[in-house]
């Protein structure tokens, strides 16, 4: 078996996307949803993947009351390579649920690319490249992070600080990383977009299933542990019960602060020309929208727009929204619920989705 034959992509396909409330529920979450065209968010992931990743070497791993749903968007993908949580743990659990899949497959030489399932990325040929080399760079012993070339000095973003020059891998820049640094304020993501050597951090790793799996064994060995008695159970009987009796005990956490932070030989491409985007707010959505001569954008739903510029409107077939000298507003649109809010605010649907769960509104989540 060559080295490719082992290679898998991962995709984390099991968030709640409350940021993109009201269309983004529990059930339907932003990245099972055709927020930019007629494909989802997963669907647009897979086929982009499809580039390096032929589907029988792609890892869904996903929510249990989701799992048929994503299997219906991608039927091409094999049904075994879908791998249901049976509760949210966090992302080093998906890490270490897919890396115990594959350590029982194929040992400790497989290597993992590890992917969200609802970014957008407007140049995948540039992504292709950047994926082929953080694969090369992950054979060496690295643990990899895609990073991403700042814009703006955001605060929504966890950084990485490039350290000593890897030399050119497949034409792309490496570098060792200096240090993880979590979402920063206003005023530290300035001095570090002015110093530079930082990119955002995309949450897209690699590296082989050994090196992985050393660094659970080191940092996590709970997890490490429980993850070793799933290698041993995948493909028997005992599968369902051994996730079952396990995956409760596992302590929430992230790969980021649970692995990444405190690892060995960690490694950063600055992936530039991207046109990347985590599709993390309505003011998001909007800015990646086709948009008429006044910046309207309108989806699923006729608008009138009277002197009205800037605005995004999310809604209903067959259902009108008139616009009367608004600018810059979301209206979102939905059977149930109705959100209407200034763009420059849109992380503030977060506080309506607390709200509404500190009110016992199930049905509206």
């Amino acid at each position: 078996m060559s080295s490719l034959d082992a290679t898998y992509a991962v995709v984390m396909a099991g968030g709640g996307g409350t940021r993109l409330w009201p269309l983004s529920r529990r059930r339907r979450p932003k990245h099972m949803l055709p927020l930019l065209g007629p494909d989802s968010l997963y669907q647009t992931t897979i086929t982009r993947l499809q580039g390096v990743f032929p589907p029988e070497r792609i890892l869904v791993v996903t929510t249990q009351d989701q799992r048929e749903a994503l299997h219906a968007q991608t039927p091409f993908i094999p049904a075994e390579n879908f791998l249901p949580e049976p509760a949210p743990r966090g992302t080093a659990a998906v890490v270490g649920l897919a890396a115990a899949v594959l350590r029982a497959r194929h040992g400790d030489q497989a290597l993992m690319g590890v992917f969200p399932a609802d970014h957008h990325i407007g140049q995948p040929a540039r992504f292709h490249g950047v994926v082929r080399a953080a694969l090369t760079l992950a054979r060496q012993g690295y643990l990899v992070t895609l990073g991403i070339e700042p814009t703006y000095p955001a605060t929504g973003y966890g950084y990485i600080q490039q350290g000593e020059p890897l030399g050119q891998i497949d034409g792309w820049p490496a570098y060792r990383v200096q240090r993880f640094k979590e979402k920063p304020d206003a005023a530290t993501a300035r001095q570090m977009l002015a110093q530079g050597g930082f990119s955002w951090n995309a949450g897209m790793f690699f590296w082989t299933v050994g090196r992985i799996w050393e660094e659970f064994a080191r940092q996590m060995p709970d997890v490490h542990a429980a993850m070793a008695q799933l290698q041993q159970a995948w493909g028997t009987p005992a599968w369902e019960a051994t996730l079952a009796r396990l995956w409760p005990h596992l302590r929430t956490q992230t790969v980021d602060y649970g692995i990444m932070e405190g690892a060995q030989q960690v490694a950063v491409i600055p992936a530039q020309g991207l046109e990347w985007s985590d599709i993390g707010s309505w003011d998001a959505v909007w800015a990646l929208l086709p948009k008429d001569d006044a910046g309207n954008a309108t989806v699923a739903a006729p608008a009138l727009a009277l002197d009205a510029r800037g605005n995004l409107v999310y809604g209903q077939a067959g259902r009108l929204v008139a616009l009367v000298e608004v600018h810059d507003l979301v209206v979102v649109d939905t059977p149930d619920a109705l959100l209407i809010l200034p763009r420059e605010h849109a992380q503030r649907v977060r506080e309506v989705v607390r709200a509404l769960q500190d009110r016992g509104q199930e049905a509206l989540l």
